[in-house]
């Protein structure tokens, strides 16, 4: 008989045969196992012609734990037969189990490459024998198959040379024939740390003339730092003093001696550009290096051209005084005209004028009587800050030194100052919409009549092609990915890439880079009534080639709504003009475009230059402005300026203003607010109210200033703000309290309520203006993703294999609510891969996993079980305490 176990209370079997033999019975623990318990049958062998007897036994777990024995429960078997008696070994009969916990985990590492790796594992006690192997993610570990590895040396694991592809979650697995155990897992990373590249050639010197300075650098990526590894130690950048040779402009030598008189009673001299000449690309001489002159003092050119009738200069004298009289009486019939054409309409005293010509700090001149009561409209001793003219080509502004740094970032435009008259009486320019147009035909009416007014306010009012950033600097970021990916952010503009797990091959890095286009051309591209939603985006470089597409964030102002807008994609050629790549509305195989309230999501497989251009269908489209109001003193220290900043609502565009005041010194009086603006071709106005008028005075005609609607609507971006000066009346004012009111005409309005302390030294700005973005540009690796890399790769090997029950992909889409242009996720090498990275991008917050174990516990509910449920796996993954069922 063979040593046999008990497995939990399942009786085992001995088995005894012999031959010839007459009779065979079991002999167990010293004694004789009854005839009745005995099973035996013969059977004869074929090759030897000889009866075989073979009998059997039960053992039950009863009797081997009743048995009290200095040694294991034992049997032996006796035979009989004519020739004698003979007895078999002693076999053993043990209860197996094997123990829960195992005596030595696993610990995880993080070793460098190259190096040596063991993970040590003891496992449970256990009868029979436990066998020990190895998982690495999920997938058994042999070293029949890879050289590198030994797998047994006395249970451990060992790897000889670590590799990248060494990285993972390592799994110690114990069984015999009673159960398996699973050892806690030991996550082992490999890294590389950084080692510089070649030094570049050294730079020109950085002065034209004069001391200044060389440089060369280095980067770190030979190789890069990967999985944690250290970066380079050391200088990236060395500098080198220089000494540039001036330029030197050239002099003038003193002039020759006059030349004979020629034939034509002329005589020249010449002189040289030689004191100094001019070296190292100094100037040459300003002026003629040869001179000429009449010999006879001009008596011959006298005689022949110099004699004038008298008769002549009379009738000239006559003339210019009849001119003269006619202009006096002209411009006095005009005064005449102008006062009367005021005091017929001296019943429209609106204080509201066209805050564009503010910039720079300019007050605005407008037509306008004042209301009883107020003479100082009227004083004609009072300078006016601004002359009265149809277009000005260039901002008009007082020359005094405080003013000149006002804001010298804002752009530049040409201004089309309204009359106050017009405006009250509502003839202001503006377009007109149809009363009721069917939603198929809103896109041809608006055409004709929208964006035919757009397009000529953007050329003939505001002439607002060619706006100035306010920041010189573009927004750049870069980092270097391997094959784990990773994750890019662009600071305070809520612009991201995310690049999958995979999408670099593996043993490869690449260096990825995002930059915001700050400058024009994204501008001048746009035609009739369309705008740009968000900052133009350019990931690179261009020769990036990613097995998966990317993903990309960027921040968009509209009040999403298909009904009124035409929202498109468009990507720049290599000859800088912009082609569309999708509505984002319809679907596409090339790309795939998400939009929620704040942010547009794309997956996108070609490096470039992207940007999103919306177009309103109707006059119910809405963008959202961010309003913001500032404060300062000025040089005199008696005067305050508020300056009141309207920006699409989006975190780059209000962080460019944030920027720019935080150079200037200004003070966030009230925290910024969002305001519907609506395609319904009004204006924007914005006044001051509830001044203390015996504590402060404010400029007159100053209280209320407008932005036309082309120049809000087609901001594209670029910050827009207006100036309010108020003077204190005494130095001891202290306190500011007003309200700030930002109102559409015929839409939405918005309070910015300000009280602030105006003395120097007691300036406290608010929390939001000092908050500064996360400093963390780049992630590398699984830090930068929430999902763990074994679920994700746990969840795309279940959903990425078509099943009848429809338990595939497309269910993944459904739940996640990522069901719509299916037919991208389909034309995938992994559909589920590129869903679990355009959810990664769509929730930014680590809180957001709940979601999705809330999606995969719903599916295991509908259907059976997809994969093996594991309590404590799913709870450390996803810090849950409950358990999550897939």
């Amino acid at each position: 008989p063979e040593d046999a176990y008990i497995v939990k209370s399942n009786p085992t079997k001995l088995r005894c045969r012999a031959t010839p033999a007459l009779q065979i019975f079991f002999k167990c623990n010293g004694e004789w196992v009854h005839q009745n318990e005995h099973m035996s049958h013969e059977y004869k062998d074929l090759i030897t012609g000889l009866k075989v007897r073979e009998v059997m036994i039960n053992i039950s777990r009863q009797q081997v734990e009743d048995f009290h024995g200095p040694e294991d429960y034992w049997c032996l078997c006796v035979a009989w037969s004519h020739l004698g008696t003979s007895k078999s070994r002693k076999a053993t009969v043990r209860i197996a189990y094997l123990r829960k916990n195992f005596e030595q985990d696993p610990q995880g590492k993080e070793v460098p490459i190259n190096r040596m790796i063991v993970l040590h594992c003891r496992p449970p006690e256990g009868v029979p024998a436990v066998e020990v192997e190895w998982l690495k993610n999920e997938e058994l570990v042999s070293s029949m198959t890879d050289d590198n590895i030994d797998s047994r040396a006395d249970q451990n694991l060992i790897i000889n040379e670590a590799r990248l592809s060494d990285s993972g979650n390592y799994t110690c697995l114990a069984s015999n024939i009673v159960a398996k155990r699973r050892s806690a897992t030991a996550t082992v990373i490999v890294f590389v740390n950084g080692g510089w590249s070649l030094w570049t050639e050294w730079s020109p010197c950085n002065v034209p003339c004069g001391w200044g300075v060389q440089k060369r650098s280095r980067t770190c990526t030979n190789p890069a730092p990967l999985n944690g590894g250290a970066f380079c130690e050391g200088m990236s950048v060395q500098k080198i003093p220089c000494n540039a040779l001036c330029p030197v402009d050239g002099g003038w030598d003193e002039w020759s001696e006059w030349t004979l008189c020629n034939s034509l009673c002329g005589r020249h001299r010449t002189r040289e550009c030689s004191s100094p000449a001019p070296r190292h690309r100094g100037k040459m001489c300003e002026g003629n290096s040869e001179a000429t002159e009449n010999c006879t003092d001009g008596l011959y050119r006298n005689l022949r051209h110099d004699v004038k009738p008298q008769s002549m200069e009379g009738s000239n004298d006559v003339a210019l005084y009849l001119c003269l009289g006619a202009g006096i009486i002209a411009v006095a019939f005009l005064v005449v005209v102008v006062m009367l054409y005021r005091k017929s309409h001296s019943e429209y005293g609106v204080d509201v004028i066209d805050s564009s010509a503010l910039t720079r700090g300019c007050q605005s001149f407008n037509f306008k009587t004042t209301s009883q009561g107020n003479p100082l409209l009227l004083n004609s001793s009072m300078r006016s800050d601004l002359t009265v003219g149809r277009t000005y080509s260039t901002p008009i502004c007082f020359h005094e030194s405080a003013d000149k740094e006002l804001f010298d970032p804002l752009p530049d435009i040409a201004v089309k100052v309204q009359s106050s008259f017009m405006i009250s009486l509502g003839v202001a320019d503006h377009a007109t919409f149809p009363d009721k147009v069917p939603a198929e035909t809103y896109q041809r009416d608006l055409g004709c009549e929208y964006c035919s007014t757009m397009e000529r306010r953007k050329k003939d009012t505001l002439m607002f092609s060619r706006p100035i950033a306010v920041d010189k600097e573009q927004p750049r970021t870069s980092g270097v990915f391997g094959h784990q990916g990773g994750r890019l952010a662009v600071p305070s503009t809520g612009v991201s890439l995310l690049v999958p797990h995979g999408a670099v091959a593996e043993y490869m890095s690449c260096e990825v880079y995002m930059v915001i286009n700050q400058g024009e051309s994204s501008i001048e591209t746009l035609e009739g009534c369309e705008i740009l939603l968000g900052p133009e985006v350019t990931y690179g470089p261009s020769n990036l080639d990613l097995f998966c597409p990317a993903a990309v964030t960027v921040p968009h102002c509209a009040v999403v709504d298909k009904e009124n807008w035409n929202i498109q994609l468009r990507r720049k050629t290599q000859d800088s003009k912009w082609e569309e790549v999708m509505l984002v509305d319809e679907e596409s195989t090339s790309c795939f475009c998400l939009m929620d309230s704040t942010c547009c999501h794309l997956l996108l497989d070609q490096p470039g230059s992207y940007a999103l251009v919306g177009e309103p269908l109707n006059q119910a489209a809405m963008k959202r402005l961010k309003l913001g109001v500032f404060g300062g003193l000025e040089a005199s220290s008696t005067n305050y300026c508020l300056r009141v900043y309207c920006v699409d609502d989006t975190p780059h565009g209000f962080q460019r203003v944030v920027a720019a005041e935080r150079t200037r010194g200004g003070q966030l009086l009230e925290e910024p607010k969002m305001l519907p603006f609506q395609a319904n071709t009004f204006n924007l106005q914005v006044s001051i109210q509830d001044v203390p008028q015996f504590l402060w005075s404010i400029k007159p005609f100053t209280t209320c200033q407008e932005f036309s609607f082309s120049q809000v609507w087609c901001s594209n971006q670029q910050p827009m703000h207006c100036t309010f000066a108020l003077e204190r009346f005494s130095p001891a004012t202290a306190q500011l309290s007003c309200k700030i009111s930002v109102r559409q005409v015929k839409g939405h309005e918005q309070i910015l309520q300000v009280y602030t302390a105006v003395a120097e030294g007691e300036k406290e700005s608010p929390p939001f203006f000092m908050q500064t973005d996360c400093s963390v540009t780049s992630q590398t690796g699984p830090k930068a993703f929430k999902i763990p890399s074994s679920i994700r790769e746990r969840i795309c090997a279940t959903f990425d294999t078509a099943n009848a029950k429809g338990k595939d992909w497309q269910l993944l889409a459904q739940k996640l609510h990522l069901d719509r242009n299916l037919g991208y996720f389909a034309k995938q090498h992994s559909p589920s891969a590129v869903i679990l990275s355009l959810w990664e991008v769509c929730h930014p917050d680590a809180d957001d996993l709940d979601s999705l174990a809330n999606a995969l516990e719903e599916i295991g509910k509908i259907h059976s079980c997809i994969l093996r449920p594991s309590d404590n796996y799913f709870k450390a993954s996803f810090g849950y305490s409950r358990h999550v069922l897939v």
